[in-house]
């Protein structure tokens, strides 16, 4: 009969958990509800001054009105270019300089842990004519290759960062053991420490994609071409044809918005098969040692 209480306690500190879960949830979504809200408010009103709860449902011509005012179908299809191209090159580029700083030695390796933290305090500013003046020579001016050519560098030496401390949790051990079977450093890569950073992979590539995305900089720097533009071109043109259609503008952050969204609700789930992944290799390599 005691433990009928405790049952009935933990019930109720799990109700409350998934509450104050909810809460929180609901807190950090209403932003968005109120940017779809407003989207489709008609056309010429001013911005309304209360949050409006409920969505209009004839403003989905507002969406429509997009594609005819720019040509978003043609920005879309540049954007998920770059997209495709430029987010496994930044995982990949990423992840092999994060690998080649877990292995090194620790002299070595602190230094290359500075050179990265000094390079994240370079302002995006100073890069532009230097980079500019490279893709130039290099003959990518004027075409989506400028945009993708940073992925190649891994677009960040933050990213560079989150794999080199997520390779550094894997046990010496278990790399050794490895390597005494013969495998080699693409093997320890591709086998061992990408399974195991799954969690970061997916991360840097959230992160990636969100960069190249909203990325407004880059095509006016080196785009000549309108049929090239991105997509955040595209909304900066609209913003300067009709600043004052708040709907319009509204319902452009929503297609900005949503391909993030979708990717990251895709995705999620395989945020913490990375920790089930390690387990699964420590044990494994204990059984086989006592076997």
């Amino acid at each position: 009969m005691s433990s009928e209480p405790h049952k009935a306690l933990r019930a109720l500190a799990r109700a409350l958990h998934y509450l104050l879960s909810l809460a929180v949830a609901g807190l950090f979504l209403l932003p968005l509800w109120w940017v779809l809200v407003a989207s489709l408010r008609p056309p010429g009103l001013p911005p309304s001054v209360t949050l409006e709860w409920l969505p209009n449902p004839q403003g989905w011509s507002n969406y429509l009105r997009l594609f005819e005012l720019i040509p978003l179908t043609t920005q879309l299809r540049n954007s998920l270019f770059v997209e495709l191209f430029a987010v496994p090159l930044t995982v990949l580029t990423a992840s092999w300089a994060g690998f080649a700083m877990a292995l090194s030695r620790p002299p070595f390796q602190r230094g290359l842990v500075i050179l990265a933290l000094l390079l994240m305090m370079v302002p995006s500013t100073a890069l532009w004519l230097t980079r500019f003046l490279l893709l130039k020579n290099l003959g990518l001016i004027d075409t989506p290759w400028a945009l993708i050519a940073p992925a190649i560098a891994g677009t960040s030496s933050f990213y560079v960062l989150l794999f080199f401390w997520t390779f550094r949790r894997i046990p010496r051990e278990t790399l050794e053991a490895a390597r005494l079977d013969g495998a080699g450093v693409f093997t320890l890569w591709s086998r061992i420490a990408m399974p195991l950073a799954r969690p970061t992979g997916i991360t840097v590539a959230i992160l990636a994609f969100s960069y190249y995305w909203s990325d407004l900089t880059s095509p006016l720097l080196y785009l000549r071409s309108e049929e090239k533009y991105t997509l955040p071109v595209g909304l900066q043109v609209l913003q300067q044809m009709d600043s004052t259609s708040s709907s319009l503008l509204m319902a452009a952050a929503v297609i900005m918005l949503l391909p993030v969204l979708l990717l990251f609700l895709i995705l999620q789930h395989s945020l913490g098969f990375g920790g089930q992944l390690l387990r699964d290799w420590t044990t494994r390599l204990d059984t086989s040692g006592r076997k």
